[in-house]
């Protein structure tokens, strides 16, 4: 099956004077859990590697751990600390770089307790100093950048969201104050790796725990959660939602990469069900598969500079050589998704 248009722009080069990419595809953060004892191995680098070598423009890792107690509650998966890890990590950017490929490691607190309200002053401290050496790490190690997770329920937006911080001091309250967290997080990561390292600050309005919920109800109120993250340091927003093509807000046609790129001038990458027929839970609740390639929407919103990056999760999940199949119009070759394909590491 062939395309409607030209997919010319999803393969032009990106930018910025931090970072400049080959093209705007951008393989999505998937948890794998692979590494066992929080040590990534050769068959991780091989995964990433095999991205890489087949078209991918920038990789963003699985979320890797930071060295806090609370950081994960999940075995298997990496850590961004600790000599054996770390060594296993500098082995994934060895083989990425060689295959020509950019990779930034995902940074992650899970939030374990599921709420904020008994962290104490140090605790914060403690965990804010935690990411800043995962940055430094990272940029040690010779990745070309780091993203902080702050979506999907997890630590950072366990401060955004106002159902699980009740705090009623300066990292709780209004919509602003609850950035504040965050805020750290990210002026201690900048300090760590210096200004002309890139960092990328994921965000999501829904939760695990509900689809429909918004962080900023209106274009004015996102703005305002925003604008301290921008002045904070970040340089490209990953914008997670579960279907791209779906607008934010009533009035607008622009998604959540599209409305974020309008209020800060920062570069976005959207993300949801690229290259999937139905959204992506759907596989998982009813084994449905999925093998869509109508992706003409997309083209047609990165062409107007809605956004500037395209994720994709499980169709580059399935299938390595996804965006070279795009990129030669081998439609016809492409691997359906089924929830199959995330119990091996190919």
């Amino acid at each position: 099956m062939g395309y409607s248009q030209s997919v010319q722009a999803l393969f032009e080069p990106f930018a910025t004077g931090k970072i400049t990419l080959p093209n705007r595809i951008v393989m999505a953060p998937m948890t794998r859990q692979f590494s066992p004892d929080g040590v990534p191995g050769s068959d991780v680098a091989a995964y990433y590697r095999r991205r890489a070598e087949n078209g991918v423009g920038l990789i963003v890792t699985e979320g890797t751990v930071i060295d806090h107690p609370d950081s994960s509650n999940q075995a298997n998966v990496p850590h961004l600390y600790g000599e054996a890890a770390l060594n296993g990590w500098a082995n994934v950017v060895t083989e990425v770089h060689g295959a020509g490929g950019r990779i930034i490691p995902q940074i992650w607190h899970m939030g374990a307790r599921g709420h904020v309200g008994d962290y104490s002053a140090s605790d914060i401290a403690a965990i804010v100093q935690a990411f800043a050496q995962a940055a430094f790490e990272a940029k040690r190690l010779g990745f070309d950048g780091i993203e902080l997770h702050g979506a999907h329920g997890y630590l950072i937006d366990q401060f955004f969201w106002e159902n699980t911080n009740t705090r009623t001091d300066s990292y709780g309250g209004d919509m602003l104050a609850r950035t504040r967290f965050a805020v750290e997080v990210i002026e201690a990561c900048r300090r760590a790796v210096g200004p002309e390292f890139p960092i990328v600050l994921r965000y999501s309005q829904w939760k695990a725990s509900d689809y429909t919920a918004k962080l900023a109800e209106t274009p004015a109120l996102l703005e305002q959660f925003l604008a301290p993250l921008v002045d904070a340091g970040v340089d490209i927003f990953h914008c997670s939602t579960r279907r791209f093509w779906e607008p934010e807000f009533e009035g607008s046609d622009l998604n959540l990469a599209g409305w974020t790129k309008k209020l800060t001038g920062k570069p976005t990458i959207t993300v949801g069900s690229v290259g999937l027929d139905s959204d992506f839970m759907s596989l998982f609740t009813e084994g449905k598969g999925a093998g869509n390639t109508k992706i003409d929407g997309l083209i047609d919103r990165l062409e107007r500079q809605e956004f500037d990056l395209v994720a994709v999760g499980r169709a580059l999940l399935v299938d390595p050589l996804w965006a070279n199949k795009i990129r030669e119009g081998r439609t016809a070759e492409l691997i359906p998704f089924t929830s199959e394909a995330v119990k091996t590491l190919y």
